[in-house]
């Protein structure tokens, strides 16, 4: 089979997913979305000048000065008349400066007598915040192609919307097959484990945006897995294990069945190599991953990952950061290697990473246990201690 580097690979499986229609949601249903449109401002924000403290609304010009009290403006009701000389008005933080006050002196530095209230000096704009400060009614705020996050929602909503233009999220079918892998809490036989992968799989999935299914169960038959292709319902199906050329391996003759063109027919990646990519005859996108866990979730990682941010409708930005070595490291053969590894605060400020001592593709514990994955290139020469490296950061709490 060809081998295609790691770029090359994820360049030609993303030549295949544009961005799903967009389609119209409520903000409560907006979160983690990408916006298929730009977000423009309808009003002012704030839309009136208004008290950034609780305090005396006054005219500079009368302070300092015992100032007579006319009344109050709260937030949501304002002091209607216009202020004149020699007057004050009692105004809480939020609320409208009168006409004609200029100023807001805190109630800290006020003292009241009955009727009267006595301020010391002032100047114009003390402790206002002027109309349009935040934005102004046609600002765009939000520009297409930016994932809504609560801080985001928030601007949308200041701005007056109740519902936004997004795009879809794509749907992921995981498909996991073999005869040696059963679902907890059911009882393993003497050559089976449980499915570590598709359960993992399907959060990451929905952790980068995209509705995702599993289909569970699929035994080594190939008249069972071309069923299970073809009833699975999405955008991008991803089968886990099955991916190679093995006698046991049919994920690729089933997909075949089904009209396969394949985009990528092996990477040049390790752990992870039998991945493969291509679209069936009906449109759909197809991962093939291996079924070792490590395996999988590197190139979920490498691959999955940027496949559902392009299907929602956003560009990919490279995740890479650069660290130095805690350790050596021996040259890297002939593909490129993603060690799962620990990253530490280094002494002189930005990183230090530690690859874990086993890497076997079968571990999920020393996955569990990553922060970081370390990339070594093709024929990368031995690495000393302190030396900078690739690394990209996993997502964790």
């Amino acid at each position: 089979m060809k081998l295609m580097t790691v770029e090359a690979a994820r360049a030609a499986m993303l030549a295949e997913a544009e961005a799903l229609p967009a389609e119209t949601a409520p903000l409560a249903e907006a979160m983690g979305r990408v916006l298929a449109a730009d977000v423009a401002a309808r009003r002012d924000q704030p839309p009136f000048t208004n008290s950034a403290m609780d305090g005396w609304a006054v005219r500079s010009a009368d302070a300092p000065g015992a100032l007579a009290i006319m009344g109050e403006s709260a937030a949501g009701h304002g002091y209607e008349a216009e202020l004149g000389p020699g007057q004050a008005v009692r105004i809480f933080t939020g609320a409208a400066l009168p006409r004609g006050s200029d100023a807001v002196v805190i109630q800290e530095d006020a003292i009241r007598e009955g009727d009267r209230v006595t301020v010391p000096a002032a100047r114009p704009g003390d402790n206002v915040r002027e109309a349009g400060r935040d934005f102004r009614a046609g600002d765009v705020l939000l520009a297409k192609g930016l994932r809504i996050d609560p801080w985001r929602l928030s601007l949308a909503a200041s701005a007056g919307h109740a519902e936004l233009s997004v795009h879809r999220r794509p749907r992921v079918a995981i498909l996991s097959t073999g005869e040696e892998i059963v679902d907890a809490p059911a009882q393993p036989g003497p050559f089976q484990i449980y499915d570590s992968g598709s359960p993992a799989l399907k959060a990451m999935a929905e952790t980068w945006g995209a509705t995702a299914t599993r289909v569970s169960g699929v035994r080594d038959n190939l008249e069972a897995v071309i069923a299970a292709l073809r009833g699975a319902e999405a955008d991008l199906v991803v089968t886990v294990g099955g991916a190679s050329v093995g006698d046991h391996d049919l994920v690729r003759t089933a997909a075949q069945a089904l009209g396969l063109s394949l985009r990528v027919e092996s990477v040049a990646v390790r752990p992870g190599k039998p991945t493969f990519f291509g679209v069936l005859s009906d449109g759909r996108r197809l991962l093939g991953l291996p079924g070792n866990p490590a395996s999988a979730f590197v190139c979920a990682e490498l691959f999955l990952r940027p496949l559902v941010t392009a299907l929602s409708g956003q560009a990919t930005p490279s995740r890479l950061v650069r660290a130095r070595l805690a350790q050596p490291l021996a040259a890297n053969g002939p593909r490129e290697h993603w060690m799962r590894a620990r990253l530490d605060p280094a002494e002189a400020g930005g990183w230090s990473v530690t690859p874990y001592g086993d890497q076997d593709s079968s571990l999920v514990t020393v996955f569990a246990a990553a922060d970081a994955l370390l990339r070594r290139a093709a024929g990368a020469p031995a690495a000393g201690i302190g030396q900078a490296v690739d690394v990209l950061l996993l997502d964790r709490a």
